[in-house]
């Protein structure tokens, strides 16, 4: 089996929080889906888990945070240009998302974040490898 990563993510609301993921970009695996659970796929090797508050506490040992006010963890979903990133973040906020500060211009790298219902934080940026200082 290829090395891949699953993200999972505690939901309040699976239909939500699927049609959010759909809207940014994400397709859903019904073969790993279930009134439960949504298997969201990123790429041939990440994939998101949106598990109901219930599914997600089987699998965790310590209480589920409350990702609104407190951040659980970044993540970052890479594009193939910058006109893409503001694309899925369109989608995203028209879907009813929250950009929770202004995009940021590292030269090499333009990023842009966004926050689903739950308050889980995710980063979409595009970097163009010739840019990147060589000193």
């Amino acid at each position: 089996m290829a090395k891949q990563i699953f993200i999972n993510l505690p939901v309040t609301d699976l239909q939500k929080s699927l049609d959010f993921y759909t809207a940014l970009g994400f397709t859903n695996n019904p073969q790993f889906s279930d009134d439960t659970g949504k298997c969201m796929v990123w790429s041939e090797s990440i994939f998101v888990m949106l598990l109901t508050h219930e599914k997600f506490s089987s699998f965790a040992t310590k209480p589920i945070v409350d990702t609104k006010s407190n951040v659980a963890g970044l993540f970052s979903l890479s594009t193939d240009s910058f006109d893409e990133v503001n694309s899925i973040m369109t989608n995203g906020l028209n879907a009813g998302a929250t950009e929770p500060s202004e995009m940021k211009d590292y030269g090499f790298m333009q990023m842009r974040t966004i926050e689903d219902f739950d308050g889980h934080t995710w980063e979409i940026f595009y970097m163009d490898m010739s840019k990147i200082p060589t000193e």
